[in-house]
């Protein structure tokens, strides 16, 4: 533990929590703040989908990319993976509470982009010709 190692170097132990805290932060940012997570978020939403149904959910994603970026969201506590002992296995993706909570923060995101679209293009085109 970061605080452990920390406590005989004279840092303050609430300190290294900040210190840890942001460091998880970025790492976390790090493994969400991509276009592939985002979409699975958005597509899993409320539901519960099988891997093959949110390929197709997931508009041009690769098998590779999409196994990836579940493995991170499963890792992070985003995304539920559970395995049925079928044959052939069954196997279905889910958001968890931190997932759905997620989830909302990208749907205000979104939102703000609607809302200020006009303002976004003028200012981009005011740019691109200045």
């Amino acid at each position: 533990m970061v605080t452990k190692q920390l406590k005989g170097s004279g840092v303050a132990e609430d300190e290294a929590d900040v210190t840890r805290a942001d460091s998880l932060a970025r790492e976390i940012f790090s493994d969400i703040a991509n276009k592939w997570a985002l979409l699975i978020i958005e597509a899993v939403g409320d539901r519960t989908l099988r891997f093959t149904e949110l390929r197709n959910e997931v508009e041009g994603i690769s098998h590779k990319m999409l196994t990836q970026n579940l493995r991170l969201l499963e890792r992070n506590g985003l995304v539920d993976r559970t395995v049925h002992p079928t044959v052939p296995p069954r196997v279905e993706y889910a958001l968890t509470e931190p997932g759905r909570a997620l989830r909302a923060t990208v749907d205000g995101m979104c939102d703000w982009t609607h809302r200020h679209l006009g303002d976004i293009e003028t200012a981009r085109r005011r740019f691109d010709t200045a």
